[in-house]
């Protein structure tokens, strides 16, 4: 068979040349398309601007705060004289009763004036009780014209009024040292237990004795606590009283506590810049004890409405926090203060109306006064 090679040949360069036409085409139309679009930037659409439009809410948040467990009530018992631990009644986690006795002291020159002034007031009983018949007397044979002076009768009645105010100081005297006579017996003055003991029988004590130093006892109620908070100033606001928190202690860490608002300081510390409240805790078990740190749960319900937008709306740059606005398609910035966050959501401050249609997310890549295109109004 023969074949006609040189036929193959020319046809095979034809299509070849064919081929080559076509590329040459497709290249210059790719050129040509890529130059039209540089050519024409503008006809690249810009990329979507979402958009919110601000309206009011209220956020209710918790607060997270450390606080401390102090005895509802807590006293230092000193002596008053000087004296020596007769007997002492008690120790360290006994508990007692209002009134009852906690320590007896004894100081024997103070029986010596208690015996003295006793002494000393009915002898001025016996002045007053003469004097007082002596003018007695004088006063009904007096009734008989002529039998008594005047002059003896008026000196008769300043000598009974002298000796009464004689008895009178004599019984302050003998009053004052039967009540210091008192102090020697130490009786506890509410309901407690006893968590401080720095005396032994035989000790000597006394406001400028060696016992001073330190109390002889410490009571404190533990039947009811109080748990303390300090409340940074911003939250201030949005306290209230009878408002009910919830609580842990590390030492119980399943058993949570409840505990109602009693107490507003009204006035923030000018130290921590912050307000006192406390809480009174019912603690009738005992699990509880004061100097415990607790990790409290504050409820901040809302108040009042204010502006509520996404946190991606807010912009918080080295210079300022701000939002954008868009007003007549052009980016506007207003500087804002925020408040308190919840659920990705932030209550902003600032010179805005509801109804304003704010940047969802915001950038400091949006300059202020940049013209915004293709903006759309989220749902």
């Amino acid at each position: 068979m023969k074949v006609n090679f040189l036929k193959i040949s020319t046809d095979f360069g034809k299509l070849a040349w064919a081929g080559g036409l076509v590329m040459l085409c497709f290249l210059t139309d790719c050129h040509s398309a890529n130059s039209k679009t540089e050519e024409n930037p503008d006809t690249v659409e810009a990329p979507p601007v979402e958009t919110i439009a601000l309206q009011k809410g209220k956020i209710a948040t918790d607060l997270q705060i450390p606080g401390e467990l102090l005895p509802y009530q807590q006293v230092d018992l000193y002596a008053k004289e000087n004296s020596y631990v007769k007997k002492l009644m008690v120790d360290v986690g006994s508990e007692v009763k209002q009134g009852q006795l906690l320590v007896s002291l004894e100081a024997p020159e103070l029986n010596s004036r208690l015996a003295e002034t006793l002494s000393r007031l009915k002898g001025q009983e016996a002045l007053y009780t003469a004097s007082k018949a002596h003018y007695n007397r004088l006063l009904e044979t007096s009734k008989t014209p002529g039998t008594i002076s005047p002059n003896d009768l008026d000196q008769a009645l300043a000598r009974r009024n002298s000796d009464f105010a004689q008895l009178e100081a004599a019984q302050a005297a003998y009053q004052s040292v039967v009540a210091t006579r008192n102090y020697l017996e130490i009786r506890a003055p509410f309901n407690g237990v006893i968590t401080a003991r720095n005396i032994s029988a035989g000790a000597y004590v006394g406001p400028s004795g060696k016992g001073s130093e330190f109390p002889l006892l410490t009571l404190q109620e533990q039947k009811k606590l109080r748990l303390v908070v300090s409340v940074p100033e911003m939250y201030t606001g949005l306290l209230s009283k009878q408002d009910q928190v919830t609580f842990k202690v590390k030492s119980l860490p399943n058993a949570e506590f409840t505990a109602r608002v009693k107490r507003l300081a009204g006035a923030l510390d000018t130290r921590l810049r912050a307000e006192r409240l406390e809480m009174d805790v019912i603690n009738n078990q005992g699990k509880l004890l004061p100097g415990m740190y607790a990790e409290v749960n504050l409820p901040l319900p809302a108040k009042d409405s204010t502006f509520v937008v996404p946190t991606s709306a807010v912009v918080a740059s080295t210079e300022k926090i701000f939002v954008i606005k868009v007003a007549n398609n052009k980016a506007e910035w207003v500087e804002v203060q925020k408040g308190r966050s919840a659920d990705e959501k932030v209550e902003i401050y600032g010179k805005l109306n509801p109804g304003d249609r704010l940047v969802a997310v915001a950038t400091d890549e949006i300059r202020d006064g940049a013209e915004l295109k293709n903006i759309k109004l989220e749902k």
